[in-house]
């Protein structure tokens, strides 16, 4: 079930879950209900990965281009980035309602690539959903696992799985680049 949610924009998963059998007005109000319940339940409890604030700062030192390419929408883009304190940190944005195709169609990382001006094989892209997993390897990026929602094991088809931040350096990095 879960490789059937996550990552994937709310139209596609929903639908997918009514088998077909919802209309477009009924998936927006499922996702506007659904989403207010996650910013509601989750607004005490949100809090940055471990790690991730000193590897954004290390990338913002290094002026290493950074984006966020989510299938959520807009308002949970907003509020993720705003309750962990690191909207500062990306000067792009790509949400789920800037594409047409969800994940695993690689659409959302080609545009976020071709945003911060870079070809997406000299893109790394740190996903924790399968969908976001195959996106990423079909735009033709280095793909990072981390384990918030999936097992190292399920993580497998990576360039590498990460568990958080915390041990994550700038030589990791350019270590995908050579292989």
């Amino acid at each position: 079930m879960r490789g059937r949610i996550f990552g994937r924009t709310n139209k596609d998963w929903l639908t997918s879950l009514f088998n077909g059998k919802v209309t477009a007005q009924q998936v927006k109000e499922f996702e506007a209900e659904k989403e207010s319940l996650f910013r509601e339940i989750f607004a005490p409890h949100i809090k940055p990965v471990k790690g991730l604030i000193s590897f954004l700062k290390m990338l913002e030192t290094r002026q290493i281009p950074r984006a966020v390419a989510t299938s959520a929408p807009p308002a949970n883009v907003e509020f993720t980035l705003e309750k962990t304190g690191t909207q500062k940190f990306f000067q792009v944005v790509v949400d789920g309602d800037a594409v047409e195709n969800g994940k695993p169609h690689p659409e959302i990382y080609l545009k976020a690539a071709a945003a911060i001006h870079f070809s997406p094989q000299n893109c790394i892209i740190i996903e924790d959903s399968l969908s976001g997993i195959a996106a990423g390897r079909q735009a033709g990026c280095k793909v990072i696992g981390i384990t918030t929602t999936h097992t190292r094991e399920e993580l497998q088809n990576t360039d590498l799985v990460i568990d958080d931040f915390s041990d994550l350096i700038l030589d990791d990095l350019i270590k995908l680049f050579n292989r």
